[in-house]
């Protein structure tokens, strides 16, 4: 039922009321014209005996009003077929209307009209007059049928006032004195109509019941249609009564909590205060759709808590991480190609291969405007300057820099986050320093990248999975954050020394660039230009008229380091440093200019020489090159012939690789020994032992076959090996030379160590040329494919 209709659209009505039993007003069918001006209602549907407020909005509708109202003030009321339709056709229109009277017109402030219309009889619709100003059709009145004076007939008439009487108990919003009205009706077909304009029901179903002839049949109809309200009505108070009592307890929470609101703005509450700040600082954020409805569930629910709650803390600071994220934040890149080049040029000296590779980055990203960032994987030996390379590149293209250390993380969590639940919880490294510096796109430096571990807590290396990854980087999850977090626009750059022992999924992922270690030349031009002005700034120095030669910087590098890096002789420059400082404390001068015996007097004697590698003093040593993670060094190998049982020992903590040249060392000289001019039997009778000195390092690798095979040779030939050779690579049992690997890092260790000859397999040639010349000059280089053409080399 619905006596309190609500205003809708263009006809709004007020409540429907009854008129008196009876009244007519002395009108009569036979005065209704056959021709009436047509109002079209979209959303109420009039019967004869009620009466109706509707205000008239549409131009044509009003005019149409008017027109009647000065004349005979009838007008045919008539619903559209579809409520929708703004302006209606003629065809829109239902087929039965109701004759209306007009009894009162009131002209509105907004200039509408409000009409209130009185029921008379119903009329089908004929033929169309005209449509303009508005509809006018002929029309023919439908003459009403008499009640049936039956007992079935009264007991629908009973049934439909006690069913409307139970659903008006049943809804709240209807007024008592709606029952009132209904007992006092006592005209069955008025009390039908009146019935049916209140039924709150689909206007189709209104309509239906205004266009059935048969009085019984409108009677059977209706009661169907208040069935169906009683039954719905009962089940909203059922639902209405189990939810009660949660709903007072909610809305008495509401109000404690609004009262408790108004009190905190009463006394200027900080914790109101700071709540209002955040929701301040929220509006101006540009965050997507799912950060920003977070927030607002987690501000509302921040809003009801007392701040002394335990999970007060917990959700405030998440809050304060969404607001303090840098979402779509961004530094604009600078695409200048020559700026950036001079800068690295600037801050480093060499690594051409890097400074290459980020120029083509930058030339991508200015050309296309937007791509996903490499991972990039700078590899190579300690104090090379791989992280301070990635802060050079944040200057070039105009970026935030920030290093991430990964060396020994063992908790899955430093990556991912911990559950915001749990005590003592914050979001991973990554979202830490992005929220840091406060942009989406900086160059994070994840150094050390070989040194994560992994154990009971997690394996982070797994992790990073989906940090390193383009193609998954930019839905990148956060335990903490809840939300994903696009980091396609971060260019990662790690450092590693040690490719092995990083996972091989997250090895995939990553574009290594490998970094050689630095020629004697290139140290004394970095020392120059970066470190010696460092350590002069560093220890109070900067104003001091200070130099040190080439010739100079040259033996601090040979006799006092032995490194691929400049890590050692920075160190070396500062103890230096450290010690003018002292003398221009004492003394209030200094010498202007370093000579050989002032380093010699401050860093004490020589550390390394190269004396050792003058002359091969006895049969059996000979001089090998290796590649540890530190960069290339030198080492020897000795081999010794004994009385005794026929057996190989070896020693000196060697791994498997080196285990197997030695043997196959042994196997092919025995097997070849006429050729070399060696009695076979001699290694029935004779022990043969090969040691590599230094055996708490330990070394593998397969480089050291050939000089395995020649200080075995020399041993058992009793002949020496060259002075001032090296060599590196690996032997096959038929007596082949194969290629090796880090051939730069040997060659300038054999440079650094004074070597003046180095025999290489033919294949690493290529490798020897993509070495600066200039770097290796005094370097005599043989390349052979067969240990015969090494032993002939080397053998005195």
């Amino acid at each position: 039922m619905n006596f309190l209709l609500k205003p809708e659209d263009e006809l709004d009505f007020m409540p429907i009321m009854p008129i008196n039993e009876g009244e007519n007003d002395g009108l009569d069918t036979q005065d209704i014209p056959d021709e009436l001006a047509l109002l079209p209602l979209r959303n109420t549907v009039l019967f004869p005996g009620v009466v109706l407020p509707i205000t008239v909005g549409r131009d044509k509708s009003i005019k149409a009003v008017n027109d009647a109202y000065k004349g005979t003030r009838l007008i045919g009321v008539i619903a559209q077929k579809d409520s929708a339709i703004e302006d209606p056709e003629f065809a829109d229109l239902e087929a039965i209307g109701t004759v209306a009277k007009i009894v009162k017109q009131i002209k509105m402030p907004d200039g509408g009209t409000t009409i209130i219309i009185q029921g008379r009889s119903r009329f089908q619709v004929g033929e169309l007059l005209s449509e303009e100003p508005y509809f006018k059709a002929r029309i023919q009145v439908i003459t009403e049928q008499e009640a049936p004076k039956d007992n079935d007939f009264e007991a629908y008439v009973a049934n439909i006032k006690d069913v409307a009487a139970e659903i008006i108990q049943l809804s709240p919003n209807i007024p008592s004195e709606a029952s009132i009205i209904l007992r006092n009706i006592e005209n069955p077909a008025f009390l039908i109509h009146f019935v049916s304009s209140n039924l709150n029901t689909d206007l189709k179903e209104k309509q239906r019941l205004l266009e059935l002839d048969n009085i019984r049949e409108r009677a059977e109809l209706l009661m169907q249609l208040l069935q169906k309200e009683l039954q719905f009505a009962e089940l909203k108070n059922k639902v209405t009564a189990k939810t009660k009592t949660e709903l007072d307890k909610q809305q008495r929470e509401y109000f404690l909590q609004q009262q408790l609101k108004s009190i905190k703005e009463e006394l200027g509450d900080a914790n109101d205060l700071e709540l209002r700040e955040m929701r301040k600082k929220a509006e101006s954020k540009q965050w997507p759709e799912a950060a920003r409805d977070m927030f607002k569930k987690g501000i509302e629910k921040l809003e009801r808590m007392h701040p002394t709650t335990p999970d007060y803390s917990v959700v405030y600071n998440h809050l304060d991480l969404l607001l303090d994220l840098p979402w779509n934040e961004y530094t604009q890149d600078i695409f200048d190609l020559k700026r950036a080049k001079e800068i690295l040029d600037h801050d480093h000296y060499g690594m051409d291969k890097i400074k290459e590779r980020i120029l083509e980055y930058l030339a991508v990203l200015q050309l296309k405007g937007d791509m996903k960032s490499p991972i990039l994987c700078f590899y190579g030996p300690p104090g090379i300057g791989k992280t301070s390379l990635g802060r050079s590149i944040a200057n070039a293209i105009g970026r935030k820099y920030v290093r991430l250390s990964l060396g020994g993380i063992h908790d899955e969590s430093e990556i991912r986050g911990h559950r915001k639940t749990y005590i003592g919880a914050m979001p991973g490294r990554i979202v830490q320093n992005l929220r840091k510096t406060k942009t989406s796109n900086p160059v994070m430096i994840l150094d050390e990248i070989d040194k994560v571990g992994a154990d009971h807590r997690g394996d982070p290396s797994s992790a990073l999975l989906e940090v390193l990854d383009p193609e998954q980087n930019n839905t990148f999850y956060d335990n903490y954050l809840e939300l994903e977090y696009d980091l396609s626009k971060v260019l990662f750059i790690a450092t590693a020394n040690n490719l092995q022992t990083i996972q091989p999924a997250l090895r995939d992922r990553l574009e290594i660039i490998e970094l050689s270690g630095y020629a004697v030349e290139e140290k004394i031009q970095i020392a120059q230009r970066h470190l010696l002005p460092k350590q002069k700034e560093a220890h109070g120095l900067k104003n001091t008229r200070l130099s040190i030669s080439d010739k100079v910087m040259d033996k601090i590098i040979s006799d006092y380091t032995r490194e691929s890096g400049v890590r050692e002789l920075d160190r070396q420059l500062a103890a230096i440093m450290r010690n003018l400082a002292k003398q221009l404390a004492i003394e209030g001068k200094v010498k202007p200019t370093l000579t050989v015996a002032d380093v010699e007097r401050i860093l004490g004697r020589a550390r390394y020489s190269n004396e050792m590698y003058k002359a091969a003093s006895i049969p059996g040593v000979a001089v090998g090159l290796a590649y540890t993670y530190v960069g290339g060094d030198i080492l020897f190998i000795e081999a010794t012939m004994s009385e005794g049982r026929s057996e190989l020992r070896l020693t000196g903590n060697l791994g498997n690789v080196m285990k197997e040249s030695a043997t196959t060392a042994l196997s092919y000289l025995s097997a070849n020994a006429r050729k070399y001019g060696i009695d076979p039997k001699k290694f029935e009778s004779q022990t043969v032992h090969i040691h590599v000195p230094e055996g708490a390092v330990p070394k593998d690798g397969p480089s050291a076959g050939v000089t395995m095979l020649t200080a075995l040779a020399s041993a058992v030939t009793g002949r020496k090996v060259r002075p001032y050779l090296g060599m590196t690579g690996e032997i096959t049992l038929r007596g082949q030379v194969l290629p090796v690997g880090g051939i730069k890092e040997k060659v300038l260790a054999a440079k650094r160590a004074g070597l003046k000859e180095l025999i290489l397999c033919w294949q690493n040639e290529k490798d020897v040329q993509e070495i600066n010349p200039e770097y290796i000059s005094g370097v005599q280089f043989h390349y052979v494919k067969t240990m015969n053409q090494v032993l002939e080399l080397a053998l005195m």
